[in-house]
């Protein structure tokens, strides 16, 4: 879950190298390093810390070619010697390394035998020793090649010389990596927003496969030297949108781009006066959708609860059975994949592990997969069978939100037109559902301006250390979420649970300091919730209810009221989720937190 970047070209390397760092660090920011080649010496400074506590330390530098580094521990604690560039014995190779070395260890205690020394506790380190081993000054790709057959696990890096000082050769297996071509100077970084502000033409490498950079371009390779013509992609991003725009973090400007987000996914997907859904992308697996007898849906973390809810709706209308599992238990649980499968993949990044290890998993045995994923051009993209775009932007802070509302409103459109295509639903039906959706932007502006609101309710609460989330049918993976947002970016220990739950076990933590966020929604169990919200108050526990149904019977059992628009089955959990990412960024904000870099996290988890 690191970020990784390099350069070749004419401009001096280091500010550029540190600017990438910085769009880099919702990768990782426990430790950043940078390595320079300058007149066939290596130049290398790494701190424990952020980027910024980095820069504090670097010298100025005229060099045009280099290597940075910001860091998510795997191997070994976030120190110094464990910060990436890592060197071979020479202090002539430098290598930064995104991933996990699953076999290092033989490796390290051979290369000990044989009189190397090692600085850190990092499984990355092997690589550069490796890589010494077998360089002999005149081919550096070939040495990286070698050096990276034996190696099991997944990893995306780079690597300079000062033997080779015009180029840097970079390689991936498992983990993203994508290289930027500019006039007279080619880049290579982790993501898409680290490379914006330089240029827009860009090649994704694929795995198994390797890169020369240099300054008149890039060449590619396959672990076994065969050369790979591949075309440049253009990106229509722009970095203004990749930057705060005036906000204090990023996690709240693009809570603010959530109507943009959902208009953007709708967006030419459907026909509003026939209620036909028009997805070209998946028509080439329309005979696949057709002979579906089971549908899985994999997910990880939010993705994950974004599955859940479309389970919730999708099984009013599917004949076939739905299955929704965490990507990472997928492979382990003996699920049952043919050719007559259907996995439905989500993911923000395209570039989660356990979610690209699952549909992995399912093509090997035949089944067909689609995938949902914000960032074009991503490992999942090119591994699914097809692939439905959200339209978000990119989301830079760690806790995801606008890129569940595109899941959401994706997975909506996707589960009308497996049901169209089966003849599950007449478009006829589905054409109330698509009015409701289109509404859906107006609607979460109008519960962004509640937002005053909701920052005095976080000051009443910032200072607790637990709250309970309940919520039923299509709102209990809303709850789920909710939770999982307070607990990401302010630390506190928040539980979601189904409603029904409540009397299994939670009830025996209700007291009056206990804080209990219940969604109500007369969409469903209206009745059965308020129940659940008697069972509370009657244990002297603090309500604060979300609801959509205020009525003399919420307000006389509430504490607390978010109000929420009435709208429909099918827009009600895009419109309940905002109020809970206000209300998590607020107690954050008040509390002191790092909201876009919350500790211990990373933006795409890109090991197991």
């Amino acid at each position: 879950m690191c970020g990784i970047v390099g350069y070749v070209g004419q401009r001096p390397a280091q500010d550029l190298l540190l600017a990438a760092l910085q769009k880099l660090e919702y990768r990782g920011y426990d430790s950043a390093g940078i390595a320079l080649v300058e007149n066939k010496s290596l130049y290398l400074e790494k701190r424990a810390g952020k980027v910024s506590d980095l820069m504090r330390v670097l010298k100025a530098s005229r060099a045009t070619v280099g290597l940075g580094h910001t860091r998510w521990a795997t191997h070994g604690p976030p120190t110094d010697q464990n910060a990436h560039p890592h060197c071979d014995c020479q202090k002539k190779i430098a290598v930064i390394h995104n991933g996990i070395i699953e076999n290092y260890l033989p490796f390290k205690e051979e290369l000990q035998a044989r009189g190397h020394i090692f600085l850190s506790q990092t499984d990355s380190e092997v690589i550069a020793h490796l890589i010494e081993e077998r360089y002999d000054g005149t081919n550096l790709l070939e040495a990286v090649r070698e050096a990276l057959r034996p190696l099991r696990g997944a990893y995306a890096l780079a690597v300079v010389a000062t033997d080779s000082p015009d180029e840097v050769i970079v390689a991936r297996q498992g983990s993203p990596l994508v290289l930027g071509l500019g006039e007279h100077e080619t880049f290579a970084a982790s993501d898409i927003p680290a490379l914006l502000a330089f240029t827009k033409t860009m090649v994704f490498l694929n795995d198994g496969e390797l890169g020369v950079l240099r300054r008149d371009g890039v060449e590619l390779c396959d672990f076994e030297g065969r050369r790979i013509t591949r075309a440049p992609q253009r990106i229509e991003w722009d970095v203004v949108t990749a930057q705060k725009q005036g906000y204090k973090h990023f996690m709240l400007k693009e809570i603010h781009e959530q109507p943009h987000a959902l208009a953007n996914t709708l967006q030419n997907r459907y026909e509003l006066a026939t209620g036909k859904i028009v997805l070209p992308e998946l028509q080439k697996l329309t005979e696949k959708i057709h002979k579906a007898q089971m549908v899985y849906c994999v997910a990880m973390g939010t993705a994950y609860y974004a599955a859940l809810t479309a389970k919730y709706l999708w099984r009013e209308f599917f004949r076939v059975p739905l299955a929704v599992e965490l990507a990472s238990e997928f492979r382990y649980s003996k699920p049952y994949l043919d050719e007559n499968t259907l996995v439905i993949a989500i993911s923000q990044s395209g570039e989660t592990a356990d979610t690209l290890g699952a549909v992995r998993e399912a093509r090997a045995r035949g089944a067909s997969v689609i995938s949902i994923v914000n960032v074009v051009g991503a490992t999942l993209t090119r591994e699914s069978d097809a692939t439905l775009y959200t339209h978000a932007g990119p989301e830079i802070g760690v806790a995801s939100t606008k890129a569940l509302l595109a899941q959401l409103a994706a997975l909506d459109l996707l589960g009308f037109f497996i049901a169209q295509s089966r003849g599950w639903l007449a478009p006829e039906q589905t054409r109330p559902a698509l009015e409701s959706l289109v509404r859906g932007p107006a609607l979460i502006e109008k519960l962004l301006q509640q937002e005053r609101e909701i920052v005095r309710l976080a000051q009443v609460f910032y200072e607790k250390e637990h709250f309970l989330f309940l919520g039923r049918d299509l709102l209990y993976p809303i709850a789920l979420e909710g939770a999982l947002k307070l607990k990401e970016i302010s630390y506190i220990h928040a539980e979601g649970y189904a409603a029904g739950e409540l009397k299994h076990g939670p009830i025996a933590l209700i007291d009056a300091e206990m804080p209990t966020v219940v969604l109500v929604t007369k969409e469903s169990v209206y009745e059965k919730v308020f129940s659940n919200i008697e069972e509370v108050k009657a244990r002297r526990g603090i309500v604060i209810t979300v609801t959509d149904q205020i009525n003399k019977e919420i307000e006389r059992v509430s504490d607390f009221i978010i109000e929420i628009p009435p709208s429909s089955r099918w827009l009600a959990p895009l419109l309940f989720v905002v109020p809970l990412q206000l209300f998590a960024y607020h107690i954050a904000d008040l509390r002191g937190t790092d909201i876009d870099q919350p500790r211990n996290l990373a933006k795409s988890v890109t090991v197991e």
